[in-house]
């Protein structure tokens, strides 16, 4: 197991995730009292932990209040720990994929940058979020006049993506909660036109976690038992074949998480040694990179 490893095996984590967002779907959160319900019984209401409002934490992570206005009415369900549309400079044209698209939140505000010309596909491997985000698609055409964005039922380890196919690939907190993270980039790289870019806001670890903080359910679905050493994050996207990799941290977020006392993060907190903080070991990251070739 890496130093990022979770408290289930892959197919464990895979169903584990899939059942707490499939929950998160329906209900908008996971609510206190859901012990018992497999590897996802998370008290915190978002998967990256946070107890603010879902637009409070997008107005924190850098969505202008004119963005999330355009919203389909629940495609912002605060499962963000960064901005990865505002990290992908998107242009016209352009095809882009989104791994883990839940409501459709960040293939919304994509949709209008890449105008009626281009394309916004979003992947969940959560039948819930995949109808819900299906069910925002009327209020999406409505308020923008576009229909250019689709989301489609897949595992981000084996997306169901044409290869050679995908000007930009964006993701927000989600490979860090992948069983198979190398394949996941093998899998970007393939849907990847020659020279195309990946942007992604993720969560990654400074210094490897204690295994009591491994092993908490809770940290499996907010974003934090499965991620990785930033080290190990870099060199699975270089394996992979990319280029010009800038991993950039963002450690204000979990800072401020951890000085509000949310939910996770105090727990996490309780289980790290004396004298050391969330902040010592977890940070948000924005990652961005080019297809070799």
């Amino acid at each position: 197991m890496s130093n990022g490893g979770s408290c289930c095996g892959g197919d464990s984590v895979r169903d584990a995730v899939r059942k707490g967002y499939g929950r998160i779907a329906e209900q908008g959160t996971l609510s206190a009292g859901t012990a018992g319900a497999g590897c996802c019984a998370a008290s915190s209401p978002a998967c990256c932990g946070s107890s603010w409002s879902p637009a409070e934490l997008a107005s924190r992570l850098g969505y202008s209040p004119e963005q999330l206005a355009v919203l389909p009415d629940g495609a912002n369900m605060g499962l963000s720990c960064g901005n990865p549309t505002a990290i992908a400079a998107l242009t016209p044209g352009q095809v882009v994929l989104d791994l883990g698209s839940g409501g459709g939140f960040d293939c919304f505000l994509a949709g209008p940058k890449v105008g009626p010309a281009g394309r916004v596909i979003g992947v969940d491997m959560t039948p819930e979020m995949i109808s819900k985000a299906r069910r925002n698609l009327a209020q999406y055409r409505e308020r923008t006049g576009l229909d250019n964005v689709e989301f489609r039922l897949g595992e981000i380890e084996h997306l169901p993506v044409a290869d050679n196919n995908v000007d930009v690939v964006i993701s927000n907190c989600v490979i860090n909660l992948s069983p198979d993270k190398p394949q996941v980039w093998r899998e970007i790289a393939r849907v990847l036109k020659p020279g195309g870019r990946v942007a992604v806001s993720d969560l990654a670890l400074l210094r490897p976690l204690p295994e009591a903080v491994r092993n908490m359910v809770e940290a499996l679905v907010g974003c934090v038992a499965g991620a990785v050493l930033i080290g190990e994050y870099e060199a699975m996207i270089r394996a992979a074949g990319f280029a010009q990799i800038e991993v950039a941290q963002k450690p204000e977020y979990v800072a401020t998480l951890a000085r509000f006392e949310d939910p996770l993060y105090r727990r996490i907190a309780e289980a790290l040694p004396a004298g050391t903080a969330p902040g010592d070991y977890i940070t948000s990251i924005d990652v961005t990179a080019r297809r070799a070739g």
